[in-house]
């Protein structure tokens, strides 16, 4: 079996739609596409389960917490939990997309110029399956997190 046969078969298992394209660019190219995907893919997990969920944690809201006075007021207007949740999964999404895009670059922009050189910045690097870095850099997770949303019109749990 081929080293693309067998990222193939990884990609399939995790549900990529085109599971030969991302192994044969983590083949040729030599990027870590797998982890990359396996990152984007958990992401996708935890913004979806805001529209698959919506019905457990709208009552729960509902009930207490912080947003439970919101929550009620849109259910009293006459937003279902299915409305409530697709509302939650696009903030979700924006929210993992603004986090993926400052893994990348950490400058927000409001401080001098000579405050931002001196702080540290940050990066997720790729393990082996042994837990053994492989000096593969995961960067630019931002671009392809709409590539790897899940197909339909809430999304699905993947």
């Amino acid at each position: 079996m081929t080293e693309i046969e067998k990222l193939t078969g990884l990609f399939e298992a995790l549900g990529a739609d085109d599971a030969p394209g991302w192994a044969e660019s983590e083949a040729e190219e030599n990027l870590p596409q797998l982890a990359r995907y396996r990152f984007l893919r958990m992401a996708w997990q935890d913004i979806d389960a805001w529209s698959s969920a919506a019905p457990h944690w709208v009552e729960a809201y509902r009930k207490e917490g912080p947003a439970s006075g919101a929550v009620g007021r849109a259910l009293s207007l006459g937003l279902t939990p299915d409305e409530l949740g697709e509302i939650a999964r696009e903030v979700a999404r924006e929210t993992a997309f603004g986090l993926l895009h400052g893994l990348d670059d950490p400058a927000d922009g409001d401080l001098p110029p000579e405050i931002q050189a001196r702080l540290p910045g940050w990066r997720l690097t790729e393990l082996s399956p042994q837990g053994e870095p492989t000096g593969r850099v995961l960067g630019a997770l931002y671009e392809d997190l709409g590539e790897v949303e899940p197909l339909g019109p809430t999304g699905g749990v993947m």
